[in-house]
């Protein structure tokens, strides 16, 4: 008996878990209408959290956090034939958190500290799916027959890769912000260089950057992408502009203004020392640039 209890703690140090974590006070109270979700203060909750996270680790236990949305649980419920008010229905949900969408691990952060990236995870992931949605749902060009997400995935591929060609050396950071249905989409991109000169990018980082530049192309939306570049003289911003098939290049006086701006009150903003707002280069043409019209 003695060993075999033994044998069950050694096993029970190296099972995995998820919690699925409420770390909007909204969310938190959506769902406090559930009997049996017995907390009722926010911040208290969130200790609570973070306590058995470090009494976890302080087991040799792995356990990792996924965001919790309330929304998305009752419909896993309903879909699922599970009663909602009860908290095996929400662990088989953090289970399938833990299954399908991003997850953040514990070792040994701040709660504070780790939530923020679980948040710009778990939107980059949110976005991408929104976006390859959006694609694939275009379809065929009723003229021609081609396939409108895919050409469109195409050509960003094609224009992403004449920027990152773009003279210039030192850690590059890049945005893409295209408006579609009443909000925008983000996607960022981190490039480097190694020792030959050659760049190196996170691939997942570069599919996510692509598809939503597609999409701008494929709606014939407005968008655009600015690329920061450091370098130990100082940092240089660079802009492009999409229209239609085309990223136009932005002058230094716009991409001051973009940069100097803020976007909600229309404000200017003071500029950032030791950063130089220039021209972009012109990306070229090679004859495609007319692209897909119909």
């Amino acid at each position: 008996m003695g060993t075999t209890h033994i044998m069950r703690r050694a096993l029970h140090r190296e099972v995995a878990g998820t919690i699925g974590l409420l770390a909007d006070a909204d969310d938190f109270a959506a769902m406090r209408r559930y009997r049996t979700f017995t907390f009722d203060d926010h911040p208290t909750y969130l200790q609570q959290v973070e306590g058995l996270l470090k009494a976890q680790a302080a087991q040799g236990r792995l356990t990792s956090l996924a965001l919790f949305d309330p929304e998305e649980y009752e419909e896993f419920c309903a879909e699922s034939g599970l009663d909602p008010d009860a908290s095996a229905s929400r662990a088989r949900f953090a289970a399938e958190l833990a299954a399908s969408g991003p997850t953040a691990p514990y070792e040994g952060q701040a709660l504070a500290d780790l939530v923020p990236d679980l948040v710009d995870e778990t939107v980059r992931q949110t976005t991408w799916e929104y976006a390859t949605m959006l694609l694939a749902g275009i379809g065929a060009c009723a003229e021609c027959g081609v396939d409108i997400g895919r050409s469109a995935f195409t050509r960003a591929s094609e224009l992403l890769m004449r920027v990152l060609a773009t003279e210039g050396a030192g850690p590059r950071h890049l945005v893409c912000s295209v408006p579609c249905d009443g909000q925008t989409l983000l996607a960022a991109l981190h490039t480097g260089h190694d020792g030959a000169g050659h760049t190196r990018l996170d691939e997942t980082e570069a599919l996510e950057f692509t598809t939503v530049l597609a999409v701008g192309i494929a709606t014939g939306g407005t968008g655009g992408l600015v690329m920061r570049t450091s370098t130990e003289a100082g940092d240089r911003v660079q802009g492009w502009r999409l229209e239609g098939e085309r990223l136009c290049p932005l002058t230094a006086a716009e991409v001051f203004d973009a940069y100097c701006t803020d976007a909600v009150s229309g404000d200017l903003i003071a500029p950032e020392s030791g950063v130089d707002y220039s021209a972009a280069p012109d990306l070229g043409s090679d004859g495609s640039e007319e692209g897909h019209h119909h």
